[in-house]
């Protein structure tokens, strides 16, 4: 197993640098000088400087390195990469470690609350569902289940403030202080909510579907046969052996769930990665834009290596070579 891992993680490798190239490059792209827009344009976060020289604005793209070419750039920063140098952030000075190390903790508690709604919702949704099959229990699941994969997480987020801030006259705070606070307790709940219920929805179909097929298998008509519980034949048995091909889909949800945190946190006005990913492309932020992009598609990475390394654990017949 410990080569397959290398192997994966080397493979890796390009996906991650094709990735930043390309956000390298759109970046750059994007009309407007970044200096600029740090010393001219106070509305995207600059300081409205007008009696900034022209000298002044040459040497710090010279310091950006923003006066080579975009292949010279990308080496650079592919060299202070590898040399674990992610930079500063152009706009506060602040070095890309600390910006990380503030935001990302309350990301991520963001992200793991959306996956246990998820979890939760779906499997149980999909195994009722499956218990259900045919009846309008099982209608109306899927009817539920196809809402929640077609309406957008942001969409949710805002019909949830609608209802529990607004209609029920702030029962779950609806929004903290913008770039603040964190969103612990209450303020927590409809953020995951919003992100975790589209999740939701796919794990719950996959799960009716491989629930209905396991429990035609004759291990299960046998268990039945033997006097074993029905709880214990739906939920020891044939659970455990319907969770392969789920645990492929949450593992790409995590790292789904990882990137729609970023417009959950706008939504909510909630600190942390997203939030900060959003203000640093309005403000040409290059360094903090391109190290949380990294940053989210190595987590993708690792979150899809994990879910094969589970394999070998919820099917012993799966062998990692």
């Amino acid at each position: 197993m410990g080569r397959y891992i290398v192997r994966r993680l080397l493979a890796a490798i390009p996906v991650i640098l094709g990735v930043l190239l390309l956000v390298f490059v759109l970046l750059r792209l994007i009309p407007g000088d970044p200096v600029e827009v740090f010393y001219y344009g106070s509305d995207a976060g600059g300081t409205s400087n007008t009696s900034v020289s022209i000298d002044a604005l040459e040497q710090a793209r010279a310091k950006l390195r923003l006066d080579k070419s975009i292949p010279e750039q990308f080496v650079f920063y592919i060299w202070d990469v590898m040399r674990l140098d992610l930079g500063r952030s152009f706009r506060t000075k602040q070095p890309i470690t600390d910006v990380i190390g503030e935001q990302f903790p309350s990301t991520l508690v963001l992200t793991m609350a959306g996956m246990a709604v998820t979890l939760f919702i779906g499997l149980v949704a999909g195994v009722v569902s499956a218990m259900r099959h045919h009846t309008w229990v099982d209608y109306g699941s899927q009817f539920i289940a196809v809402l929640g994969v077609s309406v957008p997480n942001f969409l949710v987020g805002l019909l949830l403030i609608y209802i529990f801030s607004i209609l029920m006259q702030d029962w779950i705070p609806a929004l903290t202080l913008p770039a603040i606070a964190n969103g612990n307790g209450k303020e927590l709940i409809m953020p995951a909510l919003a992100l975790g219920i589209g999740g939701a929805a796919i794990v719950a179909r996959l799960t009716r579907s491989s629930m209905l097929d396991v429990m035609s298998r004759d291990y299960i008509r046998t268990a039945r046969s033997k006097g074993v519980r029905e709880s214990t034949v739906v939920w020891g048995h044939a659970l455990k052996n319907a969770l392969i091909p789920v645990v492929t889909i949450v593992g790409l949800q995590f790292g789904s769930l990882l990137i729609g945190a970023v417009v959950i946190e706008v939504v909510f006005s909630r600190k942390g990665i997203g939030f900060t990913l959003v203000k640093a492309i309005l403000t040409r932020d290059y360094t903090v834009v391109q190290a949380l992009v990294m940053l989210a598609a190595t987590i993708y990475v690792i979150a899809n290596l994990l879910v094969d390394v589970l394999y070998t654990y919820i099917d012993p017949r799966v062998r990692l070579t």
